[in-house]
């Protein structure tokens, strides 16, 4: 059986079941396959630069600032990285090779372990300025943990 995770977390994550059974069963995939929730989008994680978020919490200083909650700027793409990573895809174009940009209505690909390197696989457009990547705070979010709202 494959589960994709996007019905439950913003992110395109594909998982592969499989169940070996020694003896006869009664077992079928069919009790595992229930509706699945609406989907996610990274709107429902990214930060809402709005002032709606709730920024008392002292470790959300780390990653956004002001009343309206804006994303630090550490976590824009310098100038120099988003021209290697724009070359960088269009030289591989077709080859799976570059990053990958979302959008508040998007599914994001697979958050790896080596996104803290350059956060490639992952980048958030701001529109006309360069791409940020994610907080640690999405990061989480992304991957189910403190849920939007909660």
């Amino acid at each position: 059986m494959v589960v994709d995770r996007k019905g439950f977390v913003p992110q395109h994550r594909e998982r592969i079941y499989l169940v070996g059974f020694i003896d006869d069963t009664d077992f079928s995939w069919d009790a595992f396959r229930g509706q699945e929730p609406d989907r996610m989008n990274m709107g429902d994680i990214l930060h809402p630069n709005d002032g709606s978020e709730d920024v008392s919490h002292e470790n959300y200083s780390r990653f956004i600032t002001g009343r309206k909650g804006k994303v630090l700027d550490k976590y824009i793409l310098s100038d120099k990285l988003w021209t290697y990573l724009y070359n960088y895809a269009a030289k591989h174009k077709g080859n799976g090779f570059g990053y990958g940009m979302v959008t508040k209505k998007s599914v994001a690909r697979t958050l790896s372990a080596r996104y803290y390197k350059d956060g490639s696989e992952i980048l958030v457009s701001r529109g006309s300025g360069n791409p940020r990547r994610l907080t640690p705070r999405e990061c989480a979010r992304l991957m189910g943990y403190d849920k939007p709202g909660s």
